[in-house]
């Protein structure tokens, strides 16, 4: 495996001072690290039936869904006072499959009885059996300027770098290019958009900024497909609504957990999950040219989907 990772192309992200490296493995870019693991689940990897594959491009929503996500699937054993959200990472709570030990899945499902798992794997790229076995495929896009300015930050705050050191420009640059964490960003929308078109019962797709306006009926949506519908008595309890307040940003920014401490063999603080949740940030970083560029791009990529990113 080793001698055939070398032997891809790679990129190493000037603007992180040398910090950030990305293979080209079947069309998009991943790190070494994730790139192995990503490699294993192809050759072993069994999904069930019964399994949720929560998806998304990096920086679109992924730590919201999955906190929503586990919400939903647990409250008949867990609320608000002891969901496992109090005192464990949202990461750690819904795994992510490109993830060195995939066995923290195998073993949080058995303890738990859960059938969420996380992926930033392109849908071209899932292991086989998670298309043969018929699972529900949850996926979350968002505005691509949001997500360049969210990606750089993380990407930033990963390499421990201060703005002026690490250029916007750059990074803007690399990503219009379509270098980023498991991009190019329209190339992961699209394999998820027209699969969802074939698998309609199958795959959901869900805009992130659909979820900040309207977080009642997307929630509702979300637990009805993945096969834990809110009971009419649940809708007059408020239990929607609850979830909706605890896996909100205010709330889960605030946690303790959720503050201080790092996933094991991750360079990225828990903290860095959390640092605005905000739509149209990207004003602040984006010149008029930027803007025009960036329009254009996504005009050409996504015209004639219905999907809007801009």
């Amino acid at each position: 495996m080793e001698e055939m990772i070398d032997a891809l192309p790679q990129h190493t992200c000037g603007w992180t001072k040398g910090n950030i490296t990305f293979y080209k493995y079947q069309e998009f870019w991943i790190s070494k690290s994730h790139l192995e693991a990503n490699i294993l689940a192809q050759q072993s990897f069994k999904a069930e039936p019964s399994d949720v594959f929560l998806c998304s491009a990096p920086k679109t929503g992924t730590t919201w869904l999955k906190s929503l996500a586990f919400a939903i699937v647990t409250r008949e054993r867990f609320d608000k006072s002891t969901t496992p959200l109090l005192t464990k990472f949202v990461h750690e709570c819904v795994p992510h499959l490109e993830r060195p030990l995939v066995v923290e899945y195998e073993d949080i499902r058995k303890n738990l009885s859960l059938p969420l798992i996380g992926t930033h794997l392109p849908y071209s790229s899932l292991p086989e059996s998670v298309i043969s076995s018929n699972c529900k495929i949850v996926y979350i896009y968002r505005n691509i300027k949001d997500v360049i300015v969210s990606h750089y930050h993380f990407l930033r705050e990963g390499s421990k770098l201060p703005m002026e050191d690490a250029p916007f420009e750059e990074a803007f640059e690399e990503f219009c290019h379509g270098v980023s964490a498991y991009g190019p960003y329209w190339d992961h929308v699209l394999g998820y958009w027209k699969a969802s078109l074939e698998r309609p019962e199958h795959i959901l797709l869900l805009k992130y900024e659909d979820l900040k306006s309207d977080p009642k009926s997307n929630v509702k949506r979300l637990a009805s497909f993945i096969g834990c519908p809110f009971s009419f008595n649940e809708e007059e309890a408020g239990v929607v609504d609850n979830i909706i307040r605890f896996c909100g940003f205010e709330n889960m920014s605030n946690l303790e957990v959720n503050k201080t401490g790092k996933l094991k063999g991750s360079i990225f603080e828990n903290r860095f999950f959390y640092r605005k949740a905000k739509d149209g940030d990207w004003k602040n970083y984006f010149t008029n040219e930027m803007k025009t560029n960036i329009d254009k791009l996504t005009d050409e990529k996504f015209t004639g989907t219905g999907l809007i990113l801009k």
